[in-house]
Order: structure tokens, then sequence, then C-alpha cells
């Protein structure tokens, strides 16, 4: 009955349970799968749906979107079980992987080593609302299509430039004239002077949560200070990005 009024396509081939190794992913919840829509149209495979997202205005908006713009929407209430490990997400989108391509004229944001899906996922939201399109992650690092890190932008994943390196050499190799600020709690230049010193394209650098950014980044470019009090040992890595981003961008 439902299916017969809600329109929904009977479901097709099972999903798997999400994998670094699979081509593709998912983004949980109607607003991160909404965003997907809408800003990763052409990646959008198939719109996961729970029977009991009919009581769902939302859910209901997405799969008229969906259909609208010819992604197949289907019931699917043990798939999202396994994606979302919650008993009330009503939807999710499945899509395909897909490494993003830079805006080279403007600034990067670098993250060598990160760990934590919800450190990363705030740092994508956080950056694209100052205007920071292009993220330069550093392998080995948190996978930046696990749906924990989809789920926790926002979907803002899904209008973000996310490139991956093999190292910070490789990075390097391929943006060799673009002014450093690495951020570390040795940093020699407090922010606000840091900021006064940009000239030109720039990356801003941040660290792994636990061990920051190695000793030898202090002679790449302008090592950078976020000055706090001695209460504490650092910032939390989303933290740091969001005031180091904010301060860059407010001019």
């Amino acid at each position: 009955m439902y299916v017969l009024m809600m329109g929904v396509h009977k479901a097709m081939a099972k999903l798997e349970a999400y994998s670094k190794s699979l081509d593709y992913s998912y983004a949980p919840g109607i607003f991160p799968a909404t965003e997907c829509l809408n800003h990763a149209k052409d990646r959008c495979m198939r719109l996961l749906l729970s029977s009991a997202s009919a009581q769902s205005e939302g859910a209901a908006k997405l799969r008229e979107a969906a259909e609208q713009a010819g992604v197949r929407a289907e019931i699917a209430d043990r798939a999202l079980e396994r994606i979302s490990k919650k008993e009330n997400c009503f939807a999710a989108m499945v899509y395909r992987k897909e490494e993003g391509v830079f805006d080279d004229a403007s600034p990067h944001v670098v993250l060598h080593h990160p760990s934590d899906s919800g450190n990363l996922g705030t740092i994508l939201r956080t950056a694209l609302g100052f205007g920071l399109r292009n993220i330069a992650i550093i392998r080995p690092a948190v996978d930046s299509d696990d749906p924990r890190v989809t789920r926790a932008s926002m979907g803002a994943a899904f209008s973000m430039h996310v490139r991956h390196f093999d190292s910070f050499e490789a990075y390097r190799a391929e943006y060799p004239d673009r002014q450093l600020f690495p951020f570390m709690l040795t940093g020699a230049v407090p922010l606000d002077e840091a900021v006064r010193r940009v000239n030109g394209p720039f990356s801003l650098v941040f660290g792994n949560e636990a061990s920051g950014l190695p000793d030898e980044f202090a002679q790449w470019g302008v090592s950078t200070l976020i000055p706090h009090s001695a209460s504490i040992d650092s910032l939390n890595l989303a933290i740091a990005a969001g005031i180091g981003m904010y301060a860059f961008t407010r001019k």
C-alpha cells in the first residue's frame, strides 16, 4: 500500500554495508541526502527511504525531487539500519565516490593525517561557510566518504572539492609556489600577524588531532600560532581550523 501511494519503486540489488573499498557511499539523513541531490546530482545513484518516511514532509519532498532528477527511490528499511545504525533515519542517498578538482587560484585547506570523522565533517562544513572549498587530505587519514563524515558535515561535503595525497611532499610537488601557513603549537608567528603576511595564493595546513604537525613543518612557510591561555594544552582540531579559516578570510 505504502509503495503504491508514494510511487516508490521496488528495491533493486542489495547494497553492502559501507566499506572504504566500495566505489559508492551513503549520505544518511534527509538534509545530507538533499544536499547531495542539490549539489552532486550526477553522482546520485539511488535514494533509500524508510517505510516510516511517509510521515515526514521532508522525506516526501526529497523523494519528489529525486524522481524529478531521474534518481530512483526505493523503500529499504534494512539497508538504512545498516548504514545509519539508527532507528530514526528516514532517508539516505547512495552516491558515487569522486575525487575533487581544485580551483588553483583559491585558498587551500590542507589536513595532515586527520583521524576523526566528526572533526573532518565539521571542518568541511565550516570551510564551506567561509568560502574555502578546496580541501587537501594527506594520507593516512580518516575516510572522507565515510557516512559519518558526510552526516557530520550536514551535506556540506557535496559542495567541496576534496582531494587526497599520499604525502605532504606530493602535495607540495603539485603546488610548489603556494604560500604555506602551518598551524603549530610552536608556531613562530601569532595568527593576526600571519594573516598580514599573505601574499598570493596560500594554503592553511593543520595537523593530526593527537600529534599535530611534525616539527619540520616549521621550516615550510609561516609557522602560525593561535594564542590561548595556559589552562589548556591545545585546541580541538575543528575549533583551531575554524579560527584559522575565519581569520584568513575575514578581510
